[in-house]
């Protein structure tokens, strides 16, 4: 009876130290290999580079790592029983963002765009045509009568984000002859978003730099 009572009292024992060393809370020292990027703690920016996180006892906290021009990294660290404990120190070597690698930053993304020519109603409709196919495989909507023409959407998708990008045309006035241009670029900031996800689409302020000179193109020629 007494070796029982002494074995229970050992379990309880071992048990109680279990439960206190869990119970403590945990701090994991963070290093980021880009000292500007900022860190976030469960939705709340704490520090920037390097940053002492606090992981209460029977607690997860979600930490996210963003630098414009760098994937968001993303990390779980739990404070709980049957989990594996955190780490004393934790290193982030952030990647480049490939879909901000790929594009540049305009002013000429998702906004109505001017261009008056001299040329006739005709020969601009068939420059407009060749310059648009040059750059876009399909075009889905087009009227010379109203002066009316949309691309296809254009998509890529990249490591964290997806990129759709069309060209609109329309008729500004017949006299002078003016056509207003823009190029739609929206992004939905996850990957492999379907085409037809409206809702997850949001306007970007950049654009693929294979549509870069575009704009700058149709001014050029409808000008001369």
């Amino acid at each position: 009876m007494k070796k029982f009572s002494t074995l229970m009292l050992l379990i309880i024992c071992g048990l109680c130290i279990s439960f206190t060393a869990v119970a403590a809370k945990k701090k994991v020292v963070l290093s980021v290999s880009e000292a500007d990027a900022k860190i976030f703690v469960d939705g709340k920016m704490m520090g920037a580079g390097q940053l002492e996180v606090i992981i209460p006892s029977y607690a997860c906290v979600n930490i996210r790592v963003e630098k414009v021009g760098y994937l968001t990294e993303v990390i779980n660290f739990c404070n709980k029983p049957n989990y594996a404990p955190p780490p004393k120190s934790h290193f982030v070597q952030m990647r480049r963002d490939d879909a901000y690698d790929a594009s540049v930053a305009t002013d000429m993304a998702n906004i109505d765009i001017e261009i008056k020519t001299s040329k006739s109603e005709l020969e601009a409709w068939r420059l407009i045509s060749q310059i648009i196919t040059n750059y876009f495989d399909v075009i889905e909507v087009t009227d010379r009568e109203t002066g009316y023409l949309r691309t296809a959407w254009s998509v890529q998708t990249f490591q964290q984000n997806t990129i759709r990008t069309r060209m609109v045309v329309k008729l500004g006035s017949a006299d002078p002859l003016t056509y207003k241009v823009k190029l739609v670029s929206e992004e939905s900031r996850s990957p492999q978003t379907s085409v037809k996800s409206d809702e997850a689409f949001k306007e970007w302020d950049r654009v693929l730099r294979k549509y870069k000179e575009i704009v700058n193109e149709l001014s050029s020629r409808l000008s001369n």
